[in-house]
């Protein structure tokens, strides 16, 4: 399971560059612009800039509308950028086709500038909140758009989590879904250290957080500190050793 850690600015990065060894992918977002809220294109620039060069960079951008040529340049602007993963929110899609239609215009924007870069095509767990795609029809969203990865995340930030809108069994379908079809399967939305052993039994490919590794768990007040990201990772670490072993993982 990869660590994706969501820094808020440059500032940040910075933090995180010092916890390098501990995590697998820096995510740029602006967290006052919405859950996958796009931050600026100088921002992704500078981030790259400084984390090491082996790091990849994962930009969002942004909750997105139903608009597929507006989308398509906002995540080409990701790429140029410097972003190798591009998430893409499917807010205002209400349709299975809707979200196929983004993100058919978006991996053919990203992959004509790189073939390499990976294409994420985000729901959300509470998605009854906000009247968008049911979180089960991302995994076929990504596979019949030719995406890489389909995620779920939460869009109204209040203290709810990801199991609590999407329990485990239902993330454990989800995650089959999306490796029935080849794709990578990501899971964010206030994961804590706790959710590690049902995130590694389901087969979680990525897990996203912010919270978990700020300074008294506050993703908003709180900051990113390098020892709680090593110890969020030394946790994951924990749980990857005892299913290689064949142990029941804690939950």
């Amino acid at each position: 399971m990869l660590l994706l850690i969501s820094p808020d600015g440059v500032e940040e990065a910075l933090d995180c560059a010092k916890a390098a060894q501990h995590l697998d992918i820096v995510d740029v977002k602006k967290p006052d612009e919405g859950s996958l809220g796009a931050n600026f294109p100088w921002i992704i620039r500078e981030i790259r800039e400084a984390i090491p060069a082996d790091k990849p960079v994962s930009a969002t951008v942004g909750d997105v509308p139903y608009k597929p040529g507006t989308v398509a340049q906002a995540a080409l602007g990701a790429a140029v950028s410097g972003a190798t993963y591009i998430k893409v929110g499917l807010y205002g899609c209400t349709t299975p086709d809707q979200g196929i239609d983004i993100m058919r215009a978006v991996v053919r924007a990203v992959k004509e500038h790189n073939p390499d870069a990976l294409v994420v095509a985000s729901g959300y767990a509470d998605a009854h909140r906000i009247g968008c795609v049911n979180p089960l029809a991302v995994p076929d969203i990504a596979a019949r758009s030719g995406a890489d990865a389909a995620m779920l995340d939460t869009a109204v930030k209040d203290g709810t989590r990801l199991f609590d809108h999407v329990p485990p069994d239902v993330c454990a379908e989800f995650v089959r879904l999306a490796h029935a079809s080849g794709r990578l399967a990501a899971l964010a939305g206030s994961v804590r250290q706790g959710d590690l052993g049902e995130l590694t039994r389901i087969g979680t490919d990525i897990v996203g957080v912010r919270g978990a590794v700020c300074e008294g768990g506050d993703r908003n007040a709180g900051r990113i500190r390098p020892h709680l990201v090593a110890a969020f990772r030394a946790e994951m670490d924990r749980h990857d050793r005892e299913r290689t072993a064949g142990l029941p993982t804690a939950r």
